[in-house]
C-alpha cells in the first residue's frame, strides 16, 4: 500500500530549519540567561506557536487544499489536547524536585527537543509499518480505544514519581549530588562527574514523553497517514507546550472533565481506525467531533467544578529519599 504524501525533500528540510531556527531563537536569545517565566511571556508566547500553527495550516489550504489543511488541523487540535496530560506531570515532577523557577524552562527546552527527535522516530516508523502492514491500522485502532476506555473508568490517584522506575534506575547506577548547581546538568567534584537534580528531572521528562507518545501517535494516524502531516502536526502542538505549561500551570487541576473527554476522543479516532475499510469518515465531521468533545469537556470542568480543591502534589527529597 503506498502513502501519498504533500511534503517533498524542500519542504521537509524548510520546515526542520524552521523549527531549528525557532529554537535558536528562543534559547540563545529570548531566554538566554535562566529567569522565572512570568504570565505575560508564556501568553505572548502562547499566542505566537498557536498563530505560527494557523499560518502554517493557511499555507497547507493554499497549495494543498481543504482536505489536507482539515487533517493537519484536527491532528494539531487531537495533539495539543493530549499534551495537557503532559502539563500535569510537568507540574508534579517539578514540584517534587523543587525545580527553582527560574530553571523549569531549560527543562522543558531540552525536554521537547529530545521529544521532537523521539516522536519523528515513532512517526517514521509507524509511517513505514502501516505502509508495509495495512492490518497494523488496525492495531492501533483497537489501542487507541481500550486506552480511551481506561481513560474513562480511570479514578484519579495522586501521581507517585518517586515510585518512576526510570527513576529509579537512574538512581541507582548514577552519581549524583543532592542540591542544584545553577543551570548545570552534571558538576564536576574531586575529578568525579555527577548528576545534578537538573538531570534527573530531564531523564524522567523523556521517559514520559515516550509513554504520552504512545497514545498520541497512533491518534493522527486514525486522521491521516501522510507523514508530512502527522509530523508537522505533532512538532507544531509540542514547541508550544513550554509556553502553555506556564500559562495554565495554576489551573491544570480545574480541568476535571478533560480526562472524560480526552478518553471519548482516543474512543472515537480508534474506532475510526477499526471502521477504515467499512466507513470513511469525512475529516470535517472528524474535526467537529474532536472540537465538540474537546469544547464539552472544558465547559463542564468550568461550570461544575470541584468540590473539593486539587491536591498539589508533594515535595520530596532530590537524590531518592521518600517524600516526607
Amino acid at each position: 500500500m503506498g502513502i501519498e504524501s504533500i511534503g517533498n525533500p524542500a519542504l521537509w528540510l524548510g520546515f526542520i530549519l524552521f523549527v531549528l531556527c525557532m529554537l535558536a531563537l528562543d534559547l540563545g536569545v529570548f531566554h538566554r540567561s535562566a529567569h522565572a517565566v512570568s504570565m505575560r511571556e508564556a501568553t505572548i508566547w502562547t499566542g505566537v506557536w498557536i498563530s505560527l500553527a494557523l499560518v502554517f495550516n493557511a499555507g497547507i489550504y493554499t497549495w494543498f487544499g481543504p482536505e489536507r489543511a482539515l487533517e493537519f488541523l484536527t491532528g494539531y487540535l487531537i495533539e495539543k489536547a493530549l499534551s495537557v496530560d503532559n502539563l500535569f506531570v510537568f507540574l508534579v515532577l517539578f514540584s517534587y524536585f523543587a525545580v527553582p523557577a527560574a530553571l523549569q524552562h531549560k527543562v522543558l527546552f531540552w525536554g521537547i527537543l529530545g521529544a521532537l527527535v523521539m516522536r519523528a522516530g515513532f512517526i517514521f516508523a509507524g509511517t513505514a509499518l502501516i505502509q508495509k502492514f495495512h492490518w497494523v491500522i488496525y492495531i492501533f485502532g483497537a489501542f487507541l480505544v481500550f486506552t480511551g476506555i481506561k481513560l474513562l473508568l480511570h479514578h484519579e490517584g495522586e501521581m507517585q514519581p518517586e515510585r518512576n522506575p526510570v527513576l529509579r534506575l537512574f538512581r541507582r547506577v548514577v552519581r549524583a549530588v543532592s542540591d542544584y548547581r545553577g543551570g548545570s546538568f552534571v558538576v564536576k567534584e574531586a575529578g568525579r562527574w555527577y548528576a545534578t537534580p537538573l538531570l534527573m528531572v530531564l531523564v524522567v521528562v523523556e521517559a514520559t514523553d515516550i509513554v504520552f507518545a504512545v497514545d498520541s501517535i497512533p491518534a493522527i494516524f486514525a486522521i491521516t497517514v501522510d507523514p508530512f502531516i502527522v509530523f508537522t502536526s505533532n512538532i507544531f502542538a509540542i514547541l508550544g507546550l513550554r509556553a502553555l505549561y506556564f500559562l495554565l500551570a495554576g489551573m491544570i487541576g480545574k480541568f476535571r472533565f478533560l480526562k472524560v473527554g480526552l478518553g471519548l476522543v482516543l474512543a472515537f479516532v480508534g474506532a475510526k481506525m477499526l471502521l477504515v475499510d467499512v466507513v470513511k469518515v469525512p475529516i470535517g465531521y472528524s474535526l467537529g467531533v474532536v472540537g465538540g468533545l474537546l469544547l464539552i469537556s472544558v465547559l463542564a470542568s468550568i461550570l461544575f467544578p470541584s468540590a473539593t480543591p486539587p491536591t498539589q502534589p508533594s515535595t520530596g527529597a532530590l537524590t531518592g529519599d521518600e517524600p516526607k
